[in-house]
């Protein structure tokens, strides 16, 4: 028996920090009767956020699955992390999504970590709603947050309500629609309301929106616009689906708004859902791609009656052990049976589905296409794998992350404590693929590297609390890499003749910077075999190991060009050993003789503060090396965006707030790769020397 697939709603909520995420997530599900005490965030107990980090720091890491039913419509539901340095949260979630709310602060608007995300959505192509919360909030302005998300996001926000009240005088809303007020009480339940007709004071304001909402919506239907440019109002249900139809083509964005605090507002944001978000049919079905990630042509089409196919989108410790989170695609899961893991070609057996409702969980037998479920004990199952049926192999899109820009020194506090860090952290990767781990040969420490300080500050503080190990931290380390600036053409000749067989190998080659980004190039040119063919892997696979080392300090290489022009060999002496040896001798003559120059990561910074400290933040930031990009004056405050490096970014949080007395915000992330000022990479290269005489001893 198959579930109506058009009742389900997979929805994330995405939002700004402090924008009030969590909290309207509570309200979402006490409304939808989940939960009957309300947690406040404020109190630190919320029931999405259950590790012990988020509630402390009041922000949510993970992104947890929850399931609720709202006018006999299932919505599952995932909470996104809104904090920069966990996008990559984010833009998991996302893939599994059908849907989204955007939630915003109605006085701090459209905040810098609001834009990031609202850019990964679109390009997921995912339909949102959008609700402006905190509007009982000093400072709130419903009008101006829908002017920015006009402004900064380039969106079309679509307005469904109008506030009644503002600040400490909301009381309700008027849905367009239906040309009624909702007016709640003051109880702040959010069951005590009355329907009421438009406040006398209100009628024009009414009238003007509704009649832009009806024209914008009728653009979706070429019979329904011709009926209302004749004077006939289409009726409601022609209207919901013009409604429907934009905003799932991302046309614009059904606009709504209250407190989720106060408990106003949120029953009108369940219904849009129900209404105009898409149901997992209406969504382009995933693209099935090869191992290298290309698409084959062919989808997992949505339905219950296809092979299996579902996608691990997280991985989560928790008291029970490990849960794999999994969007089923297509076909059906069933507790007990087997299924292929096309990432590592091994097959694993389901053991228990569980429903999670926050910290609760319903057993379940099997799930469906359209189901967002976890799965209790998979044993090498990682974010971004797929499950499929063991006769029809196929794989989802393959999941790509960014680099880490920064890394630490890890360990132990005391002798006995690796053996545990390790098998804490090895669950850590599991569950977050942009944090990775390595060990360094020489001195045998363990190096944790992630996407920014915050990242890698809460990953220690995870491993302190929920793995209870303790470890000495070092020094926060910036991913330098090093380039060469000049084209060099070169020889070099590799031959060892002394008794046995001798080993030859000769190579003409030129060594280029590449274009920015594009990583190593290697280019053949050798025509008439001068430089047998079968050699030609073993000289680009020698310059390519090369590149890990750099000449100055170390550091991995980053855009080379190595053209192999020409060269020669020996009939008797020559392999691919030789020519190996040859191309790593080569690389060692010629990066000194290329200009070699050290570079560094450069973040893309924004900052928000208030007007009066602008001068400050931005004599800071000069002396940081940044460049100001733009200053954008808003109501309360200034947007600074910035490009700086990240080795001057270290604890900038500290040095802001001192700055803007606790006022100021910001978000950052990895932008591209700059050349060190002279001074710099003088005084980086000399650490690295002296690290390495260090190991030596």
């Amino acid at each position: 028996m198959s579930a109506d697939l058009s009742k389900y709603r997979n929805i994330g909520i995405f939002a700004h920090v402090d924008a009030g995420k969590t909290t309207t997530t509570e309200r979402i599900l006490s409304l939808t009767g989940k939960i009957h005490k309300i947690g406040e965030v404020h109190d630190g107990e919320s029931t999405t956020d259950f590790m012990e980090q988020e509630a402390e720091r009041g922000i949510t890491i993970q992104s947890a699955a929850v399931s609720a039913f709202w006018k006999d419509h299932r919505m599952n539901i995932i909470d996104t992390p809104g904090h920069v340095d966990f996008t990559v949260e984010v833009y998991r979630s996302l893939k599994v999504l059908d849907g989204g709310v955007g939630v915003f602060c109605a006085s701090g608007g459209v905040e810098p970590q609001s834009e990031t995300n609202w850019r990964y959505a679109n390009e997921s192509e995912v339909a949102r709603i959008i609700f402006v919360n905190k509007l009982d909030r000093i400072g709130a302005d419903f009008f101006r947050v829908v002017k920015q998300v006009e402004d900064v996001l380039g969106a079309h926000p679509l307005v469904m309500v109008l506030p009644i009240g503002v600040e400490d005088n909301f009381k309700g809303v008027v849905d367009l629609l239906t040309r009624k007020a909702w007016v709640w009480d003051g109880s702040d339940d959010p069951l005590k309301y009355e329907i009421q007709d438009v406040p006398a004071d209100m009628v024009d304001q009414v009238e003007e929106y509704r009649e832009k909402l009806i024209e914008t919506a009728v653009e979706q239907d070429d019979d329904a616009m011709e009926q209302y440019l004749e004077g006939n109002e289409p009726d409601m249900d022609v209207i919901k689906k013009c409604i429907r139809k934009g905003t799932r083509d991302l046309a614009f964005f059904p606009t709504y708004t209250g407190s989720a605090f106060k408990n106003k507002g949120i029953q009108l944001v369940l219904d849009a859902v129900v209404d105009y978000l898409p149901d997992p049919t209406e969504v382009d079905p995933q693209p099935l791609t090869d191992e290298e990630g290309e698409e084959t042509g062919e989808y997992a089409i949505v339905s219950a009656d296809e092979p299996l196919r579902a996608l691990a989108f997280k991985i989560m410790d928790d008291r029970y052990g490990a849960l794999t989170f999994l969007r089923v695609y297509s076909g059906k899961l069933e507790k007990g049976s087997t299924v292929l893991n096309s990432f590592t070609g091994k097959t694993e057996r389901i053991g228990r589905i569980v429903e999670m409702s926050a910290d609760d969980r319903i057993e379940l037998e099997s799930a469906q296409a359209g189901d967002i479920v976890a799965v209790l004990g998979m044993k090498n199952v990682q974010t971004g794998h797929t499950l499929c049926d063991p006769k029809h192999p196929s794989t989802l899109e393959a999941m790509v992350f960014p680099d880490p820009v920064i890394s630490i020194a890890v360990s132990p506090k005391d002798k006995g404590g690796s053996e545990k860090m390790g098998v804490a952290i090895g669950k850590m990767v599991a569950e977050d693929p942009s944090f990775r781990v390595e060990t360094d040969e020489d001195s045998g420490e363990t190096i944790l590297r992630g996407m920014g300080e915050l990242h890698l500050d809460i990953k220690i503080d995870i491993l302190k609390r929920t793995h209870g190990v303790d470890v000495e931290v070092g020094k926060p380390q910036v991913a330098y890499r090093e380039t060469i600036t000049q084209r060099v053409e070169d020889s070099y000749t590799h031959k060892k003749q002394s008794g046995g067989s001798g080993q030859f190998g000769k190579i003409d080659y030129i060594l280029e910077p590449a274009e920015v980004g594009e990583g190593y190039v290697f280019e053949s040119k050798v025509t008439g075999g001068n430089v047998p063919r079968e050699y030609w892997p073993a000289i680009e696979k020698a310059f390519l190991g090369m590149m890990d080392n750099g000449v100055l300090a170390g550091y991995p290489c980053l855009d080379l060009k190595v053209t192999l022009m020409d060269g020669a060999y020996h009939a008797v002496d020559s392999s691919a050993m030789a020519f190996e040896l040859a191309a790593k001798g080569a690389f060692r003559q010629t990066m000194p003789k290329a200009g070699a120059q050290l570079i560094e990561p450069i973040m893309k910074i924004d900052i928000f503060t208030p007007e009066d400290h602008v001068g400050d933040v931005i004599g800071d930031m000069n002396r940081r090396r940044g460049m100001i990009k733009s200053q954008e004056p808003g109501p309360t405050g200034v947007r600074i965006k910035v490009d700086a490096p990240l080795s001057e970014m270290f604890g900038y949080i500290g040095d802001l707030r001192t700055m803007t007395s606790g006022r100021g915000q910001f978000s950052m992330e990895f932008s591209h790769y700059m050349p060190c000022p002279k001074n710099v990479a003088e005084e980086v290269i000399k650490e690295a020397h002296e690290r390495a005489e260090a190991k030596k001893k």
